[in-house]
């Protein structure tokens, strides 16, 4: 596919940032990578092959994975024997989106031989079980058989294993029970199984995530809060508003970051007019262009909260004379403005 100029500096600006220190930079230059596609996969491929960092390589591997560029499918396959456990464990994740592809075979056999490698990293078995469990029960039967008969595993990491091929389970007993320390394992299982779980159970899990990252650092703080933002885009898809009050207050608590783009996604599927002046006073405060502390973020930031303040306005038919829209141009003028003539 010919990239034009201007796009491949985009790409090579971005993938620079998968690289970043900055936990919101990454998660931004992953989130529009995404949305550059096939065009930014060659790209990625070569990052992959270079001496970047885990951050960045892991990075680049959940971008093809949103992707699914079946070219990547090779490369992918690979990283799940890279050294790093980080790197490994995204590998493995990536994988799973080619298993119903032309070559799902390799893909299932790459795997398969992950989770039985009791030599290899607890929580790349893991990442490589999970992958396989969107495959039917009557498949992965003789891998979870196997499993239990292997004497050199401990009863923990078996109990691990096994659950998480069933979502469903991980997610009720995180609500029920408490969180795993993995908080990829309970993402994934809400991406897998958030249409078939319980709403008040979803509910209760995004209470439980947003307890957790109040005492995480900062960098477990982050995995945790695209967590809970995952939990939104299950509730937003199955047209839930039932925590519209915790993406609104996530939104008023953005001082010093973005959200990850799970917030925005929900945001624009199940927003209503409640969340017009969350969405403005979030708007109004982020840095409108480049900045000496790299508020490029800032910039996508503003582009999406535009997307998503454009899109509720749309869907609940509002006009300039609704009284939430007149209450917002009272202490945001400004920013109403452009926001309604972009």
């Amino acid at each position: 596919m010919p990239i034009k100029a201007s796009s491949a500096r985009q790409i090579e600006t971005l993938v620079a940032d998968l690289g970043s220190d900055r936990v919101a930079t990454r998660e931004a230059a992953v989130a529009r990578l995404t949305l550059l596609g096939a065009r930014a996969v060659e790209r990625l491929l070569l990052l992959l092959d270079s001496n970047a960092s885990a951050n960045a390589r892991a990075a680049a591997l959940r971008t093809l994975e949103a992707i699914a560029d079946p070219r990547a499918l090779d490369r992918v396959l690979e990283a799940i024997d890279a050294a790093d456990a980080t790197v490994a464990c995204a590998a493995a994740s990536a994988a799973r989106v080619f298993l119903r592809g032309p070559r799902g075979n390799v893909a299932v056999d790459r795997l398969t031989t992950a989770v039985l490698d009791t030599a290899r990293n607890e929580n790349v078995r893991i990442a490589a079980l999970r992958a396989l469990g969107d495959l039917e029960r009557s498949t992965l039967a003789p891998l979870l058989a196997a499993l239990q008969r292997d004497p050199s595993d401990a009863m923990k990491a078996a109990t691990r294993l096994s659950a998480a091929v069933d979502p469903a389970e991980v997610v009720a007993r995180a609500a029920d029970r408490g969180l795993p320390e993995d908080p990829e394992e309970l993402g994934e299982a809400v991406a897998r199984a958030g249409s078939d779980i319980a709403l008040p159970i979803l509910l209760r899990v995004i209470e439980r995530v947003r307890e957790r990252e109040a005492s995480e650092p900062a960098a477990r703080r982050a995995k945790w809060t695209r967590v809970r933002g995952r939990v939104h885009v299950a509730l937003a898809a199955r047209g839930s508003r039932i925590a519209l009050y915790d993406l609104r207050e996530s939104l008023e608590s953005t001082a010093s970051a973005p959200l990850p783009v799970e917030f925005l996604s929900a945001l624009s599927t199940a927003g209503d007019v409640s969340c017009l002046e969350a969405v403005v006073a979030a708007y109004a405060r982020a840095a409108p262009s480049a900045g000496p502390t790299g508020a490029k973020g800032d910039q996508w930031w503003r582009d999406h909260l535009a997307d998503a303040f454009k899109t509720i306005v749309k869907r609940e038919r509002l006009t300039r004379r609704h009284a939430v829209v007149k209450k917002i141009e009272k202490r945001w003028g400004g920013a109403l403005q452009e926001l309604w003539a972009g």
